[in-house]
Formats: C-alpha cells, structure tokens, sequence
C-alpha cells in the first residue's frame, strides 16, 4: 500500500524538526553556563529567574524530541515545538527593537548575532513544524519511513549550510 503523500510529508518534516531540536537540546546542555548566559543576555526576566527559564527551555526542548519520536506525539510534539520556535522569535524581535542586535542568538550551533533573519528563520521552522501535523508518520511502509528519515536528515543537513551562511555573512555586516 501507497503511503499518503501527507504521511510521507509530515514524516520527512518529524524527522527534520526531532533532529533539529536534538542538535539544539545537546547545544544547550553539553555547555549549560554558556547557555545560561545567552539566556541572561537577553535581559527579559530577573536575573533569579534566567537558571530556571535556562532549565525549563533546555528540558522543553528535549521533550519535543521525545514526544516528536514518541508513536501518536507527533501533533504534541509540532505544537510544543512551534510555541517554542514562537517564543524565541519573540526574544529575538524585542531584543532586536531595543537596539540589542549584538547578542549572541544562543541557538545552537554557528555564532549568530540577533537579526530579523533569525526571526525569519524561525517563522519558516515553525512552518515546517506545522508539516508534521498534515498526516500521521505512523502510517507508513518501512521503506516509506526510511525514504522519510533520509529526506528529514538531507534537510537537516541543508539547513545546517544555510545555518552557516547566515552566521558568516552576520559576521561580516557587525565587521563593517
């Protein structure tokens, strides 16, 4: 049996998103004080409270992988992840408008500066978050939920050259 191109689509975008959150989840965790300062940066809480909302961010992205990876979760999991991706642009944006472009955006990987990009970057993540709600990845043949795997983790790895291309040219416009 044919699987529905929407399962195939939410599964390649499950695939993509669990990655996604893996990779910043590890970022945040394997080096907690650096995040914990990025946190602080951002100045839109006490500082009693950054420890905490550094905690809770880390471990809510966490549980996007879980819930994304868990049989039935994926709608829990897009949704958590969507709000998070929401969240952070909204750090972004109220930072940005302060005047505060020069912090480091704490996403994980490549050193990136604030930016509107960053916020567009997120809104598009979101959208892709969305797919996963479109059909359910259960549903398919193994070799259906492998060309799924394959297909999120190409886009991973896209996104993580796009990632890179944003932070050097972020980089460039600050040396100017």
């Amino acid at each position: 049996m044919e699987a529905a191109w929407t399962s195939l689509v939410a599964a390649t975008a499950t695939a993509f998103i669990a990655l996604l959150f893996a990779r910043a989840a590890w970022h945040k965790l394997s080096d907690f004080t650096a995040f914990t300062g990025f946190v602080a940066d951002y100045d839109l809480m006490p500082a009693g409270r950054v420890n905490l909302a550094a905690m809770v961010l880390a471990g809510l992205e966490v549980l996007v992988v879980v819930v994304l990876l868990t049989p039935g979760g994926n709608v829990a999991g897009a949704i958590l992840a969507i709000a998070l991706l929401g969240l952070y642009a909204a750090g972004m944006g109220i930072n940005i408008n302060r005047g505060r472009d020069r912090i480091e955006c704490g996403c994980g990987g490549a050193v990136q500066p604030l930016g509107w990009q960053l916020v567009g970057r997120n809104g598009v993540l979101a959208a892709i978050a969305a797919l996963c709600l479109v059909g359910s990845p259960y549903a398919l043949s193994l070799s259906e939920a492998a060309a799924a795997l394959v297909s999120g983790f190409i886009l991973w790895v896209g996104y993580l050259l796009i990632e890179q291309i944003m932070a050097t040219t972020a980089v460039m416009r600050l040396r100017r």
